[in-house]
């Protein structure tokens, strides 16, 4: 549950402390145009993750982390002491990511199955195409999705396609 009285910070320990799979995209930090800086949210959240693995107890060893970016060894331009990591290239392409993490969760969860990239694609395009009308029939500004709404609206579609024997 969120805790308007909980700082960003602490959120972010408390989520990371009770995940035991970590994506962390490098390639967002791009300079932001009004400010002419970067943001460094993902390599700082990255960071709290590598360090709770490290200085962790046994649960937070066990921890797994994918390291994505758009080319493989670009964040050693900008995070030097990460050498040695194996970050893995998306080429700023979404749906080559999705590739990415789908093949990273099937071999570090042990899961028997998880559907196949052009599977996950092709129900999410479906949903995508369908989001609007989901929406609306949910009773919901489809403009306006906040979102726990979303995510309620992303879980019943899941199951919906499961039951078709589409995912």
């Amino acid at each position: 549950m969120d805790d308007g009285s909980e700082s960003r910070i602490d959120k972010l320990y408390r989520v990371i402390e009770q995940s035991r799979f970590g994506i962390h995209d490098l390639s967002r930090t791009e300079l932001d145009p009004q400010s002419g800086l970067p943001r460094f949210n993902m390599p700082l959240e990255l960071g709290i993750f590598l360090g709770a693995k490290r200085f962790g107890d046994d649960v937070q060893r066990r921890k797994r982390a994918l390291i994505l970016d758009t080319e493989q060894y670009r964040y050693q331009r900008f995070m030097s002491d990460l050498a040695g990591a194996d970050p893995q290239p998306h080429g700023g392409d979404p749906r080559a990511m999705v590739g990415r993490v789908r093949d990273w969760l099937f071999t570090v969860s042990r899961r028997a199955t998880i559907p196949s990239p052009a599977r996950l694609l092709a129900s999410f395009d479906r949903f995508d195409a369908g989001l609007h009308a989901i929406a609306v029939d949910a009773g919901l500004d489809p403009d306006r999705v906040a979102y726990p709404d979303f995510e309620r609206l992303v879980f019943a579609w899941l199951e919906e396609e499961r039951a078709q024997g589409a995912l």
